[in-house]
């Protein structure tokens, strides 16, 4: 099993603890561009797909919010 393999796993379990640059490495092994907004949005786009986020601040988790908005984009696109 790959590093990205056991990412998405890890991913897919929804943990507490996700970090945003485990997230970003997830999505550029699927294929996604990073593309930085104003301030703290980011949007990560492959072909005519689109996801976009505001990154964490102060601390790097995500919310689970967000794990779950990316986790349903990655799944309706046949991705995860």
């Amino acid at each position: 099993m790959s590093k990205n393999d056991k990412l998405a796993l890890r991913f897919l379990s929804f943990p507490k603890d996700f970090t945003y640059n485990e997230l970003k490495t997830l999505l550029l092994s699927l294929g996604y561009m990073e593309i930085q907004g104003a301030g703290s949005r980011v949007c990560f786009a492959k072909e005519d797909h689109k996801i976009k986020l505001h990154k964490p601040h102060p601390e790097n988790i995500l919310k689970c919010y967000q794990l779950d908005l990316v986790a349903k984009e990655l799944k309706n696109k046949g991705l995860i």
